[in-house]
């Protein structure tokens, strides 16, 4: 049960006459008793809340920034006419800040054996599964004085998937893909490893690509093209450790290399390549392997979406071990990580050797935009400071970039708005490399 306004504002109308004419409890009496006597006929007059029937539907999933509308539809099977109030509780990162009461928040009347269709416009500001709490319905009467009150639980799950905001880089790396393969120019040798067909000898091209068999067996000189590995294997490795919790911005490290690793199987799951994923910390988070080529970018975002980076020191050696698992044979293994010194010469470097023995490393890390404009900044004694502290920490990352590189690995240090495309391009030159 629940008093309205309205009946607190007549209670209070009320008592001002008593107070001036006729004080004390008769006077009261003569005009509450009228007022509690219409609340109570209010209450009784009210539809039942705990009788109404309730069910959802809408999306299931968004990518975070886009909208969803999840639809709740509402029965009415008594008697009475249901004049309500009702609100519909999603956790406050389902709203945009500020609009959570009014876009939870839904007047409604429904006549006796009806239904009626009531819809919630998310707006979800983080990753992750948004669960619906609670209905809660208040119930008035005609003369809306008292209100029943009651609430309903009306399971509902809407993912929140990773935005994919790099997708704009996907036609121009593409476009260099389709170069590679020989679509918009001619293939010679160093464009690739794999053979790809036989074409007539012209001056000018390499002799070592002529293939001599062929050529004892026409009359023309045949040499053979080549075009960039096809059917290669790539697990992209998530590092979902303390360090992908560090917000660069406005979000975590962890969504950037997230927004890069998905530009980066759309364009592998376009050259031809096996693309496989592994979120890792001290656990395996997250593992997909053996998608079709249509169904690789699906699965990565819906795997990504509720993970969250862990605040524990990320193992490597079980990382390495996972990954050995994983990729048994040669592949490229993009590991998206940091480059903080300690973690990586007390974590990765000892047990490095054992991954490039067997595969290709790529590593590829987040680098704070904030961190180069304070190397620049000379205003006062404070930016001098700060100055300094930023350019040892350039030269950290720079001096743990070539201890890795000597060890065999490509690394790729980029700031978020550009890891995306730096990590795509990255790919693209291994593969015209030939060193898939």
């Amino acid at each position: 049960m629940a008093v309205t306004g309205r009946a607190a504002l007549l209670a209070a109308l009320g008592s001002l006459p008593v107070g001036l004419l006729e004080p004390g409890w008769p006077g009261l009496l003569a005009v509450n008793a009228p007022l509690a006597l219409a609340c109570a006929c209010d209450y009784a007059l009210a539809a039942p809340v705990r009788s109404l029937g309730l069910s959802r539907t809408g999306a299931t999933s968004v990518r975070l920034g886009d909208r969803a509308e999840v639809h709740l539809t509402l029965t009415n099977p008594g008697r009475r006419r249901l004049r309500a109030q009702l609100r519909d509780a999603w956790p406050p990162s389902s709203w945009l800040p500020g609009t959570a009461t009014a876009a939870a928040r839904h007047r409604i009347t429904v006549p006796p054996g009806e239904r009626r269709r009531i819809t919630t416009v998310l707006r979800p500001t983080r990753r992750g599964d948004r669960t619906a709490d609670r209905v809660t319905i208040r119930s008035y009467g005609p003369l809306g004085l008292l209100a029943r009150q009651g609430s309903h639980r009306v399971p509902w799950t809407v993912r929140v998937l990773p935005p994919f905001t790099s997708r704009k880089h996907l036609p121009s790396r593409l476009a260099r893909l389709r170069e590679l393969d020989g679509r918009t120019s001619v293939l010679t040798r160093g464009e690739g490893t794999e053979f790809d067909s036989l074409r007539d000898y012209l001056p000018g091209d390499d002799t070592r690509s002529i293939d001599w068999r062929a050529t004892a067996r026409r009359s023309k000189v045949a040499l053979r093209t080549w075009r960039p590995e096809r059917d290669r294997h790539l697990l992209i490795c998530l590092d979902t450790g303390r360090t992908a919790a560090g917000r660069v911005g406005d979000a975590p490290r962890l969504d950037a290399a997230m927004d890069a690793a998905l530009l980066l199987a759309a364009l592998a799951s376009r050259a031809g390549d096996r693309v496989d994923l592994l979120a890792h910390d001290r656990r395996t988070r997250a593992l997909v392997q053996g998608r079709a080529a249509g169904e690789v970018l699906a699965a990565f975002v819906d795997a990504m979406a509720p993970i969250e980076p862990d605040l524990v020191e990320t193992d490597a050696r079980a990382l390495v071990s996972t990954i050995l698992r994983s990729a048994p044979r040669r592949s490229l293994v993009v590991l998206l990580t940091s480059l903080d010194a300690a973690p990586v010469e007390e974590g990765l470097l000892p047990v490095l050797g054992r991954l490039t023995q067997r595969h290709t490393v790529l590593l590829a890390s987040v680098a704070d935009p904030e961190v180069a404009r304070m190397a620049g900044a000379r205003g006062d004694i404070t930016a001098v400071y700060e100055a300094a502290a930023a350019t040892q920490t350039q030269s950290q990352r720079r001096r743990t970039a070539e201890q890795l590189t000597r060890q065999g690995v490509v690394v790729v240090d980029a700031t978020p708005d550009t890891l995306a495309p730096a990590l795509a391009d990255a790919y693209l030159a291994l593969k015209a490399a030939g060193r898939l």
